[in-house]
């Protein structure tokens, strides 16, 4: 058995806290508009799973979905944020920033992490949409991030994997290198085994439907076809423990 491993479950809703909580995550990356690859939850959602879900939470701090270069104004709110979340209880942020030529915004990105005071900081998947990631990686170092999420560069971690090998080798225990995105119970033990990573990031999402009796199924509220008006996403607990058990051997 191996208990050296660590478990993140992205979620948007207190009821996929409460169920990475029961399925034995350690932390959650608690986020609003995943389909937009998540922005800043609200105060009330931050206050009500820290409530309710005996678990750790990340809460993550991106004021618009889009790209990672950001305004005055946006950093502006992104500072507010983090203040808001820390004061709500947040165990850690994750955020970050690029400049328009696809680096990481350093100045920007230090306010963020000096904002986040003494809770771990995890820069975001904005690092896969760096021109030079393993330049990105040492500039990371430098500025005192705990964690790096990444696909490797990819679409997906397991497309990624050779990245991620990579990556974990040239971090050398200065940063964590943490894999995220279609982490699932049939791949994991292989991206486990070849990056070398200890941490791992992913949804274990399932859908449910809606307990609507009426729908009207001629509107979409988000005026954007193919986003389902009736189905619900919940972090599901067995799929979290069977992701688990397939590197653990629980």
């Amino acid at each position: 058995m191996n208990n050296n491993y660590r478990f993140e479950i992205c979620i948007d809703s207190v009821q996929s806290a409460i169920n990475a909580a029961e399925a034995g995550a350690h932390r959650v990356e608690l986020c609003d508009n995943l389909f937009e690859g998540g922005t800043t939850p609200s105060a009330g959602m931050i206050r009500t799973i820290k409530k309710n879900a005996a678990i750790k939470v990340f809460v993550i701090i991106r004021p618009r979905g889009g790209d990672f270069l950001y305004s005055s104004h946006e950093v502006e709110v992104m500072m507010e944020d983090i203040s808001m979340a820390k004061d709500l209880g947040a165990d850690g942020l994750v955020s970050g920033a690029l400049t328009p030529e696809g680096e990481i915004d350093m100045a920007i990105t230090e306010k963020l992490i000096k904002q986040s005071g003494d809770l771990p900081f995890t820069f975001h998947r904005a690092f896969d949409m760096c021109q030079d990631p393993f330049k990105a990686l040492n500039q990371l170092i430098d500025l005192g991030a705990s964690r790096i999420l990444t696909s490797g560069f990819k679409q997906t971690a397991e497309e990624g994997l050779d990245n991620l090998q990579q990556l974990v080798e040239k971090a050398s225990n200065k940063i964590i290198i943490m894999p995220g995105s279609g982490i699932k119970p049939n791949n994991i033990a292989l991206i486990a085994a070849k990056s070398k990573a200890h941490e791992f990031h992913f949804s274990g999402r399932k859908t449910f439907p809606s307990k609507m009796k009426f729908k009207n199924d001629s509107i979409n509220m988000g005026g954007i076809e193919g986003v389902p008006e009736f189905s619900l996403f919940y972090s599901d607990k067995e799929t979290i423990r069977q992701t688990i058990r397939k590197v653990t051997n629980i």
